[in-house]
């Protein structure tokens, strides 16, 4: 797909940058909730289990309601799908500074944010993988990047809006960001079809349910890589959620260092991973077409001996080096588990397939935090946090299985439908 008008900003980029900030916001939201964790339930009255079922119920809702907002983004002008998506992310996180108690929080957050924040993704995606077929790892990890950026400086600045104005202020200033960004969004992003679309036609055709079934879930890399991506998601909720009381606990950390140590150093090193991942496997698939599944396995079995070393280590440095090991690969990872499901499903049916797989991995990933909040009262953090590396270990195997069986079989070749 190239464009009409020889801008400094090729629009496949401009996108990208569009996209970039949206996603920033989604996890700008869902950080600020846990920074100012402490004083909402202090303000509030309420108890741990409390504000943990809270978390829990957004995770439920995005894995409920993902599927659909991934068949939306197949039937519908992709282009509206993200504008009101992102207007009722970005509309609750602002009327999350104005709840009063559990039950509100519930509706705000568990079924406004997590619905929003379902819709956007699939879509998102969907897009980047059309513009971009050469340069697809790359942009998608470009945007994964959000993610990384979204939870360090939104984290940063959730805290010190919290800590001076009150918890309520960090939602009021991300959710009134992302309102303006929205609009950004309508005005720029082009409204384009799906690649199936004829240039005349005004609508996007409605995919059947048997031909979508027949066309995501009879692939069984599809399956493989849902069984994958979730035990890699298992791993990341349960770290995104221990990993600063296990600094806290175990090396006696003040919070603000905290803070800062527990994301810094993986995520920063997460960005690079991603963007060296990206890069690297665009250029190798030029020559090997099949390359990017291969990658994800090696992201997965590198990053497994830093997770079980970052619990292991009694020394604090040894532990920051381990969470930036684990960052680099999993980073990798993150650059191409998309990329690599878009090597297998056919383009009209990839938003439904993105939110399938999503349904998979939150699902799974939500039981994450409970089952190490377990594990912390019989075994001990430190053992559970280590224990986190078989999730890496099972994940690149069952992928390595279907790169060697099924991936060959599953394989789409798109030179001959798509252009840059």
């Amino acid at each position: 797909m190239t464009d009409t008008k020889k801008n400094w900003l090729p629009y496949k980029w401009e996108l990208i940058a569009l996209l970039w900030f949206a996603f920033f916001f989604n996890q700008a939201d869902r950080q600020s909730y846990n920074v100012v964790l402490p004083l909402l339930t202090k303000d509030l009255g309420l108890s741990s289990v409390q504000t943990g079922l809270i978390g829990s119920i957004f995770l439920w809702c995005y894995a409920l309601l993902v599927p659909l907002g991934g068949y939306l983004g197949d039937i519908s002008r992709r282009k509206w799908v993200l504008f009101f998506s992102l207007l009722l992310a970005s509309g609750c996180t602002f009327l999350s500074g104005i709840a009063g108690g559990m039950a509100s929080l519930i509706l705000i957050r568990g079924f406004g944010n997590g619905g929003g924040e379902a819709c956007y993704f699939p879509s998102a995606n969907s897009l980047i993988g059309q513009y971009h077929h050469k340069t697809r790892a790359l942009a998608m990890g470009i945007h994964q990047t959000a993610l990384y950026f979204g939870l360090i400086f939104s984290g940063l600045i959730a805290g010190w809006m919290g800590e001076r104005y009150g918890w309520r202020t960090p939602f009021f200033f991300f959710g009134t960001m992302a309102l303006i960004l929205c609009f950004v969004i309508l005005w720029r992003v082009k409204d384009v079809g799906q690649p199936s679309q004829t240039d005349d036609s005004k609508k996007v055709s409605r995919i059947p349910l048997k031909e979508l079934f027949h066309g995501v879930l009879c692939k069984p890399t599809f399956w493989a890589l849902c069984l994958s991506f979730s035990a890699f998601f298992f791993v990341i909720c349960g770290f995104n959620t221990w990993i600063s009381t296990f600094l806290y606990e175990k090396y006696d950390l003040k919070l603000a260092k905290v803070g800062f140590s527990s994301m810094f150093y993986h995520q920063v090193a997460a960005a690079t991973g991603v963007l060296l991942g990206g890069r690297i496997s665009d250029l190798l698939a030029v020559r090997f077409p099949r390359i990017r599944i291969k990658v994800v396995v090696f992201g997965l079995f590198m990053a497994a001996p830093f997770v079980y070393l970052m619990g292991a280590t009694s020394t604090l440095w040894v532990c920051y080096a381990a969470l930036a090991g684990f960052g680099i690969f999993r980073g990798i990872f993150d650059s191409n588990i998309y990329a690599t499901l878009f090597d297998v499903i056919e383009p009209k049916y990839r938003g439904s397939a993105t939110g399938l797989m999503l349904t998979c991995i939150f699902f799974v990933g939500a039981f994450a935090p409970v089952i190490l909040g377990w594990a912390k009262q019989t075994i001990g953090l430190t053992t559970a946090m280590s224990y986190l590396s078989i999730g890496f270990l099972i994940g690149g195997v069952v992928l390595l299985v279907a790169a060697l069986t099924s991936f060959k079989d599953d394989f789409i070749n798109e030179e001959s439908v798509a252009r840059e």
